[in-house]
């Protein structure tokens, strides 16, 4: 397992435990999941790139757009417990600057279309300098 030195690194490694943790989310997706990947994938929205089930860093985002340095995750009932845990990782996200957004199963569901109109500001939106990720997440 290396450090993470730079999150858009090249020489980026992934601990093989972490890939096949990644491999089993994307084929045990959640049917919120289901629904917005069915908009992000293939280039759907927009002609953005989207990947589902990512690893960045010791994390796996539930979907990552690496030319807006996005990610979504979208919050299930487990999710209400974790509050703190969820805060942790999106300090740490943005520290390596990227944003997050944070969705709920309900508003996939129930908001799809304002969602995706959420989606289309975040990937709009200018750039910053990428950022050295040289935060360590304890997990």
């Amino acid at each position: 397992m290396t450090d993470l030195s730079r999150l858009s690194g090249r020489e980026r490694q992934v601990p093989e435990a972490l890939l096949i943790r990644a491999r089993q989310l994307r084929q045990q997706q959640t049917c919120s999941e289901q629904i917005l990947w069915e908009c992000l994938r293939a280039r759907r929205l927009n002609g953005v790139k989207f990947r589902r089930q990512h690893n960045i860093g010791q994390l796996i985002a539930d979907f990552y757009c690496h030319k807006a340095r996005l990610v979504i995750e979208i919050d299930g009932s487990i999710h209400q417990s974790r509050t703190e845990q969820d805060a942790e990782r999106d300090a740490w996200m943005q520290a390596c600057g990227l944003q997050v957004l944070r969705v709920t199963n309900e508003e996939v569901q129930n908001h799809l279309e304002s969602i995706l109109s959420e989606i289309l500001r975040q990937v709009s939106k200018p750039l910053s300098p990428g950022l050295p990720c040289i935060h360590k997440l304890e997990s």
